[in-house]
């Protein structure tokens, strides 16, 4: 019988292979291509996808070479890495080491000499680029597949994704301060100009510094806040207060943004604004709110008002109804 090794090919098709063998019944194929990737003869090329039946197989394979020796890479898996990546993966997959040889050697060198700077948290293409030359090695190529194989996690490397900046604006740099983030574009711009003309406190608040928070986009965007922004907005005397649509998404942004910073940041809503929202509210005819809008809210917004002012929120929200930012306006401030 005809070896596969012997077809004088470097790599070799499925159907190649059914053909070659007379292997028409499906059953008989998947056991003679799983015996040959077990003995190593053959082995798949993930990237040709997979057939559609069940069991799947690939649609292609590489043809492994009888004679090829892999004691050097074993040796060089075992002896030369670095001691903090491991390497169970790649000595059961050598075929893939030696795909990835070169980015895990480069991996390895970068740990072995220049470990202290990982010290230091950078963004993600500024580390890719420190390792492997290319900066969009791990966000668009292999990295964090290379990463996984050998046991580290993109929090070994100290890296963070880079988010849209805040846009913010200080009307004083004093510490403590208030910080107001504002949902809605209108609003901030609407308060920053109140601020500029000479007022200190919006609603009986004093206000040090506005922030819009661009809707669901605050809750990536924050992140700066924690590590990029100026000593003083960061201080953590000051008190950060949130303030948005009276609707589901607009709650379930303030319940998001205090969840994933409670650690580290307490977020108040801001409830002057918020009651006078409703009292404003009961004089005009209010707009529905949109479809598909997640209903899923907590408490914890809710808890922050009274009985009363609970119960209008509630039955304004069960109305499908909701009330906008924007009812407020600077004469209201």
């Amino acid at each position: 019988m005809k070896s596969i090794r012997n077809s004088g090919k470097k790599k070799i098709t499925l159907d190649e292979i059914s053909k070659m063998y007379k292997l028409d019944d499906y059953h008989s194929l998947v056991n003679f291509v799983m015996d040959k990737i077990e003995k190593g003869i053959i082995d798949p090329i993930r990237s040709s996808g997979t057939n559609g039946k069940t069991p799947a197989l690939y649609n292609r394979f590489r043809i492994i070479d009888s004679e090829v020796d892999n004691r050097e890479y074993e040796n060089e898996l075992k002896f030369n890495l670095h001691s903090s990546l491991k390497i169970d993966y790649y000595l059961k997959n050598i075929n893939k080491y030696k795909e990835d040889r070169k980015y895990i050697l480069q991996l390895s060198n970068y740990i072995s000499n220049n470990k202290e700077l990982l010290n230091e948290p950078v963004s993600m293409n500024e580390r890719s680029f420190e390792i492997w030359n290319r900066e969009k090695f791990l966000q668009k190529e292999s990295g964090f597949r290379i990463l996984k194989n050998v046991g580290l996690s993109p929090q070994d490397l100290n890296i963070y994704e880079t988010t849209e900046p805040l846009s913010y604006y200080s009307h004083h740099k004093n510490i403590p301060q208030n910080i107001l983030i504002l949902e809605n574009k209108d609003t901030f711009y609407s308060m920053r100009k109140y601020l500029i003309e000479g007022h200190e406190k919006i609603l009986g608040l004093p206000v040090g510094t506005l922030i819009y928070g661009k809707g669901k986009g605050i809750i990536k965007s924050f992140k700066d806040f924690t590590f990029c922004v100026e000593p003083y907005l960061s201080d953590r005397s000051n008190q950060i207060i949130y303030f948005g649509d009276l609707d589901y998404e607009g709650i379930l942004i303030y319940e998001q943004l205090s969840y994933v910073f409670m650690d580290r940041i307490s977020v108040k809503p801001f409830i002057e604004a918020y009651v006078y929202m409703l009292k404003k509210a009961r004089t005009v005819i209010l707009p529905e709110m949109k479809e598909g809008q997640n209903r899923n809210i907590g408490i914890h917004f809710l808890d922050s008002f009274n009985d009363k002012d609970r119960a209008e929120i509630l039955e304004i929200l069960r109305n499908n109804r909701y009330i906008p930012q924007e009812i407020l306006s600077s004469r209201d401030f």
